[in-house]
């Protein structure tokens, strides 16, 4: 993220910085709850994309979630477990990868991938998604976004030192917001 963010960095509150930090292993772990909702409409369109491994297909308020994040050769790896009721425990994982542009690629599974470009705006963290784009061994595929799911955004808000808030919205063009979830996280380990 600091590469991402070059001099905005600085801007970032503590709470965001830590969220992003790591310790000496290149490991980051957060606590917290977490509101996933969409439309009726779209449960079964999310229950094909969850097959694939993209977002989840169950909503929940309060939802137990850890988030566990993990550096090897430059790529950031991602690790949610979102615990619903009655012991059903969902992963959500993804990779983290960063283009020469500054814009981030978060990829679900090994063919998808939503370009996010991240900037700081007052005390938040944004993220605004500017396509996908479909891995295809060493070729990479540009999707636009009124062709695949919609656009991405994500804000972040620091709420101290430790703590931060997320909110990730995905709208499309035609059916307007067709999934959000949102959270409150404590990171429990990393440098700072």
């Amino acid at each position: 993220m600091q590469q991402a963010l070059g001099d905005q960095w600085n801007q970032l509150p503590n709470g965001l910085k830590a969220h992003y930090d790591h310790d000496h292993n290149g490991s980051n772990y957060s606590e917290g709850v977490l509101t996933v909702d969409y439309p009726w409409f779209m449960q079964w369109p999310l229950s094909v994309l969850r097959l694939m491994g993209v977002l989840l297909n169950r909503r929940g308020k309060g939802l137990k979630t850890t988030v566990m994040k993990s550096m090897k050769d430059g790529q950031q790896y991602w690790l949610r477990k979102i615990n619903y009721s009655h012991g059903k425990v969902i992963t959500f994982n993804s990779l983290l990868t960063m283009t020469k542009d500054r814009v981030f690629i978060e990829y679900t599974n090994r063919f998808l991938g939503m370009k996010m470009r991240p900037f700081v705006e007052g005390p938040h963290l944004k993220y605004e998604s500017c396509g996908y784009v479909l891995k295809l061994g060493k070729i990479m595929v540009p999707i636009p976004e009124w062709l695949a799911l919609g656009h991405g955004s994500i804000i972040e808000t620091a709420v101290n030192d430790s703590e931060y808030e997320m909110n990730f919205r995905l709208k499309n063009f035609l059916f307007g917001e067709i999934f959000s979830y949102k959270g409150r996280f404590k990171t429990l380990s990393n440098k700072i």
